[in-house]
């Protein structure tokens, strides 16, 4: 059995440049090493001039001549020496374009670590660690501050309320606010405002305004997360659960602690304990969620608990608007902000003194970036732990097998919290066969009859359900029944998804839209018929079985207005909605206590597809939705619409097993030589020509089978499931190893050397999650 993830850790002395490590003194370096992001990945030697002496450090930002032009790069290392011949030659750094460095040392060995794992050129990997906002600078955006300059007497006062009453009364204002105050948000005139300030008695500044992502009127309050004002008490798991990673934080090494805490179990109560400690202490934390859909409700309740710790906390994710990623990416090379909170990017946040990192939800695919370089966000968090010897703590109720074996194993230390919070029941989980709800429908068969029910007896009782369905649109395709014609996408092998709002079939691969079809455009026959439902068509048929219920439709055609998703949560939260119906934006890590049923209309969508995981993605699926019901003092239900019900993932759901279900899903691994037990590396070549791609796959098996025979096993090449996505034609190979880092190098050097078409593009994809 071959060691999981991350197999490639170096020795301690190995590590340096992590948070606590010592910065390189930047005093007496004469030369630097450059990556400028236009050089492919080349590091090159430049002299620093006089005036920079002292200011450069590893991850600067600069501006550096390369050739006939003049690049930014980032500084890979100070001290850089030049052979002897070459030291007159060296040219000078053009100049330093951040006062502090935007990249952390342990970042810049994290990239070196990313490139080699993943098989991704370094320059692509650089610039994916710093994004383009950082690289490019946005502009400031100055904001006014009024305050009062001197004190007035009691003299001076009355004769300024005899003249002049409002500017009387906006003194009155600033001397009760005490400080400086925002000029827009000031309720006086510009005119009294500035007579004020002409009079000396106020004064204003100007500063550079400081764009903190939700901090506006959905923060807190009604649209926000109710949270306590004092800390729950934890009960004996979660205390043992923190005790145990704090025990870890104190030894400032590096360890992994996955915690397996069931749906309900008060998991952030830990998480919350861990980073309170890290912040008193001195150090900084990242907190990762796999969505940004739940970034406000996790920064709200962070801010909230967590507002004595006297730092800023701030958010990062590429949804945010530039000025606010801007900020949020400076205030932790700053040092001003030590918690950060974000999707999968954040992790490479140049956090200082870096102490913890926390994942939630570890087990979501959605951690997977999904083009080069392909890393795994929760994978370079245990890299990037080692690194700083810091603690990284894996969250979830249904752990990835991955993580599962690595606690098995005994690379990772594995907490557990085996009962909800309050001892809440869990929801019991009813399995509807719709093969006899077919049997029985009369019309649609959306909703099955107990299903409707349920929701009824919800209303009467004033009480909130919610509807999940992983699937967008109106139908999933149409289909002409005289000669079998599916309407497809010009671009790709895959049906175009019919939208009822706007009349237009979809692609959701690639984007492609085109009006709706009345008539089969392969026969012409006008006896078109839709096939399968989405989201569109459930909101549809749950307005018409329920025509006095509020109920909303939450998924990424609804999503088309900013703020739209904490709209509707906060509405949700407040009660104002009765059924929330929404695809997987809403199948985990949101907590609505009124919500006493769950209703997954197709628990089938992801188990019968040709991937390894669907099974493990069932039943993490099944569990992650249920979870959401029950939270509060009701009790709550779930049901399961599927037309297999005895299908081991949801018979596991069923009964909430999660440890029969890892055992026998790791059984049915080692029998086919699947992960977690070796790594696979999927190698995918496209192009516009099929017999071109089809050919040069054939070419380089052979190629590898004779070049690199002995380091892993070579399956294909075959077809992908989707075949064709915009217009390129996709053949892919696979190869199951030992050591990816070794298969990942040979692959490397063998790619450089294998004479490729220009017409056909291959990428690697190491531990792949996407496999259609």
């Amino acid at each position: 059995m071959t060691d999981w993830f991350p197999e490639t850790i170096p020795d301690d002395d190995d590590a340096a440049g992590g948070a606590d490590a010592p910065a390189e003194d930047a005093r007496g370096a004469e030369f630097v090493e450059v990556m400028p992001f236009d050089a492919g990945g080349k590091r090159y030697t430049y002299r620093v001039p006089a005036e920079l002496a002292g200011k450069i450090a590893p991850g600067s930002l600069m501006r550096v001549p390369l050739g006939a032009r003049v690049n930014d790069g980032v500084v890979w290392r100070l001290g850089a020496v030049p052979a002897a011949a070459w030291a007159k030659k060296v040219r000078d750094v053009a100049e330093l374009r951040c006062g502090v460095p935007v990249l952390t040392p342990d970042a810049l060995k994290l990239c070196e670590w990313i490139s080699a794992y993943y098989a991704a050129p370094l320059n692509s990997v650089l610039l994916t660690l710093l994004p383009s906002v950082v690289r490019r600078g946005v502009r400031p955006v100055a904001e006014k501050r009024v305050a009062l300059a001197r004190e007035l007497s009691p003299e001076a006062l009355e004769k300024l309320r005899r003249r002049a009453k409002k500017q009387a009364a906006l003194y009155d204002f600033l001397a009760e606010k005490k400080g400086a105050v925002l000029r827009s948000a000031l309720p006086f005139s510009a005119a009294v405002v500035d007579a004020l300030v002409l009079a000396g008695i106020a004064e204003e500044s100007v500063s550079e305004k400081m764009r903190l992502a939700y901090d506006d009127e959905f923060e807190g309050g009604a649209r926000g997360t109710a949270v306590a004002a004092l800390p729950p008490e934890l009960n004996a798991e979660q205390r043992a659960a923190l005790d145990a990673i704090c025990a870890s934080i104190d030894e400032k090494k590096y360890r992994t602690h996955l915690l397996h805490g069931v749906t309900g179990s008060g998991k952030t109560e830990v998480y919350i304990g861990a980073v309170r400690k890290v912040l008193a202490e001195g150090g900084s934390a990242i907190f990762l969620v796999p969505e940004v859909a739940l970034t406000p409700q996790t920064s709200s309740r962070l801010r909230e608990r967590l507002a004595d710790c006297a730092t800023r906390i701030v958010v990062w994710h590429s949804n945010l608007s530039s000025g606010e990623r801007h900020n949020a990416w400076m205030a932790a090379a700053k040092g001003e902000a030590r918690l950060l909170i974000g999707a999968r990017s954040a992790i490479f946040a140049p956090m200082r003194n870096l102490r913890l990192i926390v994942v939630d939800e570890e087990h979501e695919p959605s951690f997977k970036q999904s083009e080069t370089p392909f890393y795994h966000g929760r994978d370079v968090a245990v890299f990037r732990a080692h690194l700083c010897g810091a603690v990284c703590v894996l969250g979830s109720a249904t752990p990835s097998l991955e993580s599962f074996y690595n606690a098995k194993i005994g690379k990772y230390a594995l907490n557990r919290i085996e009962k909800r919070v309050d001892d809440r029941a869990f929801p019991p989980m009813k399995i509807v066969d719709m093969r006899r709800e077919m049997l029985h429908a009369e019309g649609q068969t959306t909703f099955s009859r107990p299903l409707a029910d349920a929701l009824r007896e919800r209303l009467e009782r004033r009480e909130q359900s919610i509807l999940f369905l992983n699937r967008r649109g109106y139908s999933r395709a149409l289909i002409c029944p005289d000669c079998g014609h599916v309407i497809a996408c010009p671009h790709c092998s895959a049906p175009l998804t019919y939208h009822r709002a706007d009349e237009l079939l979809r692609c959701h691969l690639c984007g492609h839209v085109e009006p709706a079809a009345t008539r089969c455009p392969a026969c012409g026959s006008a006896n078109i018929r839709r096939r399968g439902f989405g989201t569109q068509r459930a909101e549809e048929i749950l307005k018409h079985l329920f025509p006095d219920a509020v109920s909303v439709r939450l998924d990424a055609d609804a999503m088309a207005k900013k703020n739209e998703f904490r709209k509707i949560l906060g509405d949700f939260r407040a009660g104002k909605i009765d059924i929330l119906l929404g695809t997987q934006m809403i199948a985990k890590g949101l907590d609505f206590p009124r919500v006493t049923l769950v209703g997954i209309l197709d628990a089938d969508l992801s188990l019968h597809v040709p991937d390894f995981r669907a099974a493990e993605r069932t039943f993490q699926l099944l569990v992650q939705v249920a979870g959401r019901a029950g939270r509060g003092d009701l009790a709550g239900e779930v049901i399961v619409q599927t037309f297999t019900p005895s299908a081991a993932p949801i018979q596991f759901a069923k009964r909430a097993d999660f440890d029969e279900f890892l055992e026998d899903e790791l059984e049915r691994r080692r029998e086919f030589g699947y992960p977690p037990l070796r790594h696979v590396i999927r190698h995918v070549f496209r192009g516009n020509d099929a017999l071109r791609v089809e050919e040069t796959a054939e070419r380089w098996a052979e190629f590898l089978e004779n070049a690199a025979a002995g380091l892993f096993e070579i399956r294909g090449p075959a077809p992908c499931p989707t075949e064709k996505i915009q217009d390129n034609y996709r053949i892919h190979v696979w190869y199951f190893c030992e050591n990816v880092v070794r298969a990942s190098a040979r692959l490397t050097e063998l790619r450089a050397a294998f004479p490729q078409p220009e017409d056909v593009i291959d990428v690697i994809d190491v531990d792949p999650i996407d496999v259609g």
